[in-house]
């Protein structure tokens, strides 16, 4: 498939890569819902990739509804807000859904929040500018992003304001805004696209200006046309392109979308600044319109509450540091086949047990897998077929990182290159001895990072 696109040289692909099912029949055609604001919320003090917050607030102190109640304490790092108005209980720790314990301010509702379309209407609706943006500052955007606590939405949660910032030593010239939500089962992406692209190409305008781009392209697989013609429509006469490429898991990966749209390799270990791009996710350039045009931080956003095993499948907006439980209940509850829980998506999730565990800025959907859907399959030998290598779209040897890690040898692991994998977990997809490579490369992971720090 070509890209037509004028002054772009992808062909809107990458090599390797895998077609998992999609399986987003579930909650593809369900439009966003406004969750009921809970009774209670509990935010995590570590929102981001990076360093936590530092608190800012005591117990039984009275907040405001986006209100600061942290401040990051190093660059890569971000702030973060009250989702809704009340009063903060005395700190706990919990353990949220990719087994990390963490801090976290508990915040009891007591004040008022606007509700349904009011609540809708505040976050996304009304006018979005697409000229006169020039007046904006492109240092005072990128402080606007960072004080209103953004992170990706798309599940990775770097802190937004260090990707959209002036770089004199790294110049950009092309932003590109990722719409392709690969994942499977999910669908809050899509939906937010059709629903909602004003912000977005608003947002996308205020990014490109910040960063300094001349060209934007919002990247959208082949399986969302009518996200593709929502964005289009919107787009028209600003010079934003959309690049309808196909739909291959993992195309919403950084380095394979630049691959896919501008044809550029992003160097191992490198940066998408290195090949002069930028790249924001579309959930989250709505978000810095909101930040720069009126000044408002991220206290809620959309989650994919999906799978075959819950009674109402739905795209929610909700308030960050919900429970998971909340979101099950408000959806219908479980099916008497629901087998597994998942924050995220099946394949770069993370499967947990507690409903109480909180939702945090990074949780792009909920997955509940029925029996059916859960296969389950009893590890074997690796018969080294070359599957995982086949499918790898960084090129690497997933068997052999796997099993250094699961020897616990550091020295082997790096020199494997660990570190240059991104889990998307298409390995262990295609992996007929059924060998767990993601969380075996997860755990290899983070015994480098634990030597590193000596």
């Amino acid at each position: 498939m070509a890209l037509k696109l004028d002054g772009y040289e992808g062909n809107g692909t990458f090599p390797h890569g895998i077609h998992p099912p999609e399986r987003k029949q579930f909650s593809k055609n369900a439009a966003i819902q406004v969750m009921p604001t809970p009774k209670t919320v509990v935010l995590s003090l570590h929102q981001n990739i990076g360093g936590p917050c530092e608190q800012l607030v005591k117990p039984r102190q009275k907040v405001d509804w986006g209100e600061l109640i942290g401040k990051g304490k190093i660059f890569v790092s971000t702030t973060l807000h009250a989702s809704v108005p009340g009063v903060v209980q005395r700190p706990t720790r919990v353990t949220l859904a990719n087994g990390r314990h963490m801090d976290t301010v508990p915040i009891k509702t007591d004040g008022e929040i606007p509700t349904d379309q009011a609540l809708w209407d505040e976050i996304f609706g009304g006018d979005w500018p697409t000229t006169g943006l020039d007046a904006y500052d492109p240092a005072q955007i990128s402080k606007d992003i960072n004080d209103a606590g953004l992170v990706g939405l798309g599940g990775a949660a770097f802190p937004t304001h260090v990707k959209i910032m002036p770089n004199d030593k790294k110049p950009v010239h092309t932003l590109i805004i990722n719409g392709c939500e690969c994942e499977p089962y999910l669908t809050s992406d899509y939906r937010l696209m059709v629903e909602a692209p004003g912000p977005i190409v608003t947002g996308a305008l205020l990014a490109a200006r910040s960063v300094g781009a001349e060209r934007i392209a919002i990247g959208i697989e082949d399986n969302k046309m009518d996200a593709v013609e929502a964005m289009q429509r919107a787009a028209r006469g600003t010079g934003i392109q959309v690049a309808v490429l196909k739909t291959k898991y993992p195309q919403g990966s950084e380095k394979h979308l630049i691959q896919a749209v501008v044809k550029r390799q992003v160097p191992l270990g490198g940066l998408p600044s290195d090949v002069g791009v930028a790249i924001s996710n579309v959930g989250t350039v709505a978000a810095v319109a909101r930040a720069v045009i009126h000044k408002k931080p991220l206290t809620h956003r959309v989650i994919s509450v999906t799978g075959g095993g819950i009674a109402r499948p739905a795209n929610v907006l909700a308030p960050i540091g919900v429970s998971f439980g909340e979101l099950i209940e408000f959806c219908g509850g479980l099916k008497p086949d629901a087998a597994r829980l998942i924050a995220g998506g099946p394949m770069m999730g993370f499967a947990f047990s507690n409903p109480n565990t909180p939702v945090t800025k990074g949780t792009s959907g909920l997955t509940v897998m029925s029996r059916d859907e859960v296969e389950l399959a009893e590890e074997t030998t690796c018969v080294r077929c070359g599957k995982c290598v086949d499918v790898c779209p960084m090129r690497l040897v997933p068997t052999k990182i796997a099993m250094a890690s699961r020897y616990q040898d550091v020295g082997l692991s790096r020199r494997y290159n660990i570190m240059a994998c991104f889990e998307c977990g298409s390995c262990a997809y295609t992996c007929p001895a059924h060998i767990p490579l993601v969380q075996l490369i997860r755990a290899g992971k983070a015994r480098v990072a634990a030597a590193a720090r000596g």
